[in-house]
């Protein structure tokens, strides 16, 4: 059939527990001894993160952050719906989930059969819809269109991992199994095969660091190699909305992350995402201006903790090889909730 949707979501782990700890971070990071205590003081800080804080640290703006976000998973969830897709090929990244130290590729085609998942198994915190510890939740794989995609992506010059079963993780890093349930959010049920495709965005932090969060003291330890530069991540996303269009079902491409982490951003003392950089990005891929995306380098993408958005780089290759802009999107702002989000929904295209 050769038709295919583009898309992407966030899958902010915070969105699937309550209000009251969705600041958490923020709160983690301001209790890190080596970050000046004139940083850390609100008086500094711009009116916005200000306003977000409040005196509630948080909570009442974290309901609007919720359903802001929400208003986005239920758009994305209503066009998938309408599309119907055969596949669903989402990018995200693993933080020393699948992938420790006897291999970390760059891209990675997880071709795996149906599976079991236990989304609370590796989760602390309580969860949005009281789920218990032991809930089990079915995700259908496509193994034939992994092996499909992977062998067209080889003859298109791309030397791509791929795996048949997981590795160090029992089922689906959070990247892939957040954006499933945060598109289930209303407990509908999921459908759709998924075809998971593992980006190394952490890159020098993905073992160090284990992929998430540190003390700022920490910041000058030992790295590791860095992930695929961004512009081979656009040109691979490329590739496989090619591949798709070739292939003989309907596919979705969606990628899952948020941009700029405040964890990851030195210059804002990891209390805050990069604004700026990020609405820069955003303002180039709403216009379909993909020269800012192409021109950006592995050290200004870690400069502005936007690590995860290697996933939205294949995206964007994706789009523009499809030569479609969004047919919706939105930017969802914060200052205060370590990352912003976006979300977005592109037309479907088919095989001419």
């Amino acid at each position: 059939m050769g038709e295919v949707l583009a898309g992407g979501v966030t899958h902010y782990p915070a969105l699937m527990g309550t209000d009251e700890s969705m600041s958490w971070v923020l709160r983690w990071t301001l209790e890190d001894p080596d970050i000046p205590e004139s940083a850390k003081d609100p008086a500094g800080w711009p009116e916005a993160m200000r306003a977000e804080w409040g005196d509630d640290f948080g909570k009442a703006a974290a309901a609007a952050h919720r359903e802001r976000q929400l208003g986005g998973f239920r758009k994305v969830r209503a066009a998938l719906d309408e599309f119907n897709p055969d596949v669903i090929i989402i990018w995200g990244d693993d933080q020393y989930e699948n992938f420790h130290e006897d291999v970390i590729p760059p891209f990675a085609v997880f071709a795996y059969d149906d599976l079991i998942a236990h989304p609370w198994q590796h989760v602390k915190f309580a969860n949005v819809w009281g789920e218990p510890a032991g809930t089990e939740r079915k995700v259908a794989g496509h193994r034939e269109a992994g092996i499909y995609l992977a062998g067209k992506l080889i003859e298109d010059n791309f030397d791509l991992a791929y795996a048949y079963k997981p590795l160090h993780h029992d089922s689906l890093p959070h990247s892939f199994l957040n954006a499933i349930m945060l598109l289930d959010y209303d407990r509908a049920g999921f459908p759709y095969p998924v075809l998971p495709m593992a980006i190394n965005c952490y890159g020098r932090r993905v073992i160090s660091f284990q992929g998430g969060r540190s003390r700022f003291a920490e910041r000058s330890n030992p790295v590791d190699p860095p992930g695929p530069n961004p512009s081979r991540c656009f040109d691979f996303g490329a590739a496989v909305a090619r591949a798709a269009l070739q292939s003989p079902w309907r596919v979705a491409l969606l990628a899952s992350s948020s941009w700029s982490h405040a964890f990851l951003t030195d210059h804002t003392w990891r209390l805050r995402p990069d604004v700026v950089a990020d609405r820069r990005l955003y303002d180039a891929l709403v216009a379909g201006d993909f020269a800012p995306w192409r021109a950006v380098t592995t050290a200004q993408l870690e400069e502005a903790g936007q690590q995860e958005l290697l996933n939205w780089f294949c995206l964007a290759g994706a789009v523009s090889q499809l030569g479609v802009t969004p047919k919706w999107s939105t930017f969802v702002e914060t200052h205060v909730f370590n990352s912003n989000k976006v979300f977005a929904i592109y037309p479907p295209v088919a095989r001419s």
